[in-house]
């Protein structure tokens, strides 16, 4: 085939066995040190981690590779760390790849026959791929096999691919936006929920042990509770403190040093960082606290709209910052709190359906 061969990345689970982390002191290395490799190591989403036991344990005793699987959520809650653990837990392989990258149907045949029996196929931000790749990818889930089309008019043929029977674990923050035959493929679709404060903690203490910081209870409560619930902003938080107390502290983290790292983050108490606040300002000063389109909002701070639905937004609502109407967002009573001014009366968000 003259087809352009696919990009892939991240082409194995860590930790694992088979699967050995990239040379010690790259980022990787230090990323997939941070990862947990089992699900005894991961805490949190204990619903959607008891189906993936059940699934593994049941696949492991047949010997059949394991059902496809649709990680859903917003990001950083863990789905590529999930998918690492099931090739871990499973002995097998784990090629990632994402939905945009997948650009032709030859750059997906090309990723599933470098496949071997069991592996397993991570795309990232399914919800992307082109719906020409994703219509091959239903034969190629249901029966292991794909036609592919080679040239173009009197000299077009088709060629059947037999494929190894592989598992598809997608991932992506817009459920919606997948078609349902696409979705109706998955044996098992789980959605992955923001973490408690708790879970948050336990995370905190698990990578300074691993960072080998010297972290106090009350640091680790500190830097877990402006984490926004999510494992990947709790770490980069935790790598900023480390860096700030080496400097400062002669490397110690206690409260009053992780909160004046967060301080120079410009990180709140309430785990507002400044493009949320400038969101929540925005819609105070410029529109009455709403309601806005996310694309003026968007235009106004400068930043993508997709963005601001998958990262900024769904915090602020689950916080109850703003809400989300027909017509658009609006301000709530503690949203105008949060911009640094008194809710007018007549504002949007004071209507009694939204209080």
């Amino acid at each position: 085939m003259s087809e352009k061969k696919p990009k892939i990345t991240g082409a194995t689970a860590p930790l694992g066995p088979l699967n050995q982390p990239p040379g010690e002191g790259s980022v990787a290395a230090v990323e997939s040190v941070l990862r947990p490799p089992t699900f005894g190591d991961f805490t949190g989403q204990a619903k959607t981690v008891e189906r993936l036991r059940v699934m593994v344990g049941a696949a492991k005793s047949r010997g059949d590779p394991l059902n496809h699987v649709l990680l859903s959520g917003p990001p950083g809650l863990g789905k590529t760390t999930l998918a690492f653990i099931l090739g871990h837990e499973m002995g097998r392989k784990v090629r990632v790849t994402s939905g945009p990258v997948i650009e032709k149907a030859g750059d997906l045949a090309g990723l599933l026959t470098n496949l071997a029996e069991g592996d397993i196929l991570f795309i990232d931000e399914i919800h992307r791929l082109a719906k020409t790749v994703e219509e091959y990818l239903y034969s190629a889930m249901e029966d292991f096999r794909i036609d592919i089309l080679i040239d173009q008019g009197p000299n077009a043929r088709s060629v059947r691919l037999t494929i190894p029977r592989f598992t598809l674990v997608g991932a992506t923050t817009r459920t919606g936006l997948l078609t349902a035959p696409l979705r109706s493929r998955f044996t098992l679709q789980s959605r992955l929920d923001y973490y408690s404060r708790e879970d948050l903690v336990k995370i905190v203490r698990r990578s300074g042990r691993l960072l080998k910081m010297d972290l106090t209870d009350e640091g680790a409560h500190l830097i877990a509770s402006r984490a926004r619930g999510t494992p990947r902003i709790v770490n980069n938080l935790l790598h900023f403190v480390r860096d700030f107390a080496q400097q400062r502290s002669a490397g110690k983290v206690t409260e009053p040093i992780a909160e004046a790292a967060l301080e120079l983050l410009e990180i709140d108490k309430a785990g507002l960082d400044e493009m949320d606040k400038r969101i929540l300002r925005i819609m105070a000063h410029n529109h009455n606290g709403g309601p806005v389109g996310v694309n003026t909002i968007a235009v106004a701070v400068g930043e993508e709209e997709h963005t601001l639905e998958e990262v900024h937004e769904p915090f602020l609502i689950q916080e109850g910052y703003l809400s989300r109407t027909p017509q658009g967002r609006v301000l709530t009573p503690k949203g105008w709190q949060a911009a640094g001014l008194p809710p007018p009366t007549n504002a949007p968000g004071m209507q009694p359906e939204l209080l």
